[in-house]
């Protein structure tokens, strides 16, 4: 599967830029103001780039399309993307598994 960045964001050293997998269950309908706060403590991301300094020292822990879980509360959210999506920044140690589908 190959991923296209239509960010506006380039992630520089170890940084690695990841998209909130949105959650479209249930009838209940979550305010944006709540559903901003909440996406700080949700962990499972997709990679959308990875920096050009991840993972100089091991094996890469993922790579673009990948669907991972990150630390949470971890990173850098991204106030306004030029696609309208929502994005995070993270350190690349803050990838810790691979979510198997």
């Amino acid at each position: 599967m190959s991923i296209v960045n239509n960010s506006g964001v380039k992630p520089l050293g170890r940084a690695v830029l990841v998209k909130h997998i949105e959650r479209k269950e249930g009838l209940i309908i979550i305010p944006e103001t709540v559903a901003e706060r909440t996406l700080m403590v949700e962990t499972e991301v997709e990679v959308i780039e990875v920096g050009p300094e991840c993972w100089k020292d091991e094996t890469p822990r993922a790579k673009p399309g990948d669907k991972v879980l990150i630390a949470k509360m971890s990173g850098y959210m991204v106030g306004k993307s030029k696609d309208g999506e929502r994005y995070r920044l993270v350190n690349d140690r803050d990838i810790f598994a691979q979510v198997m589908e």
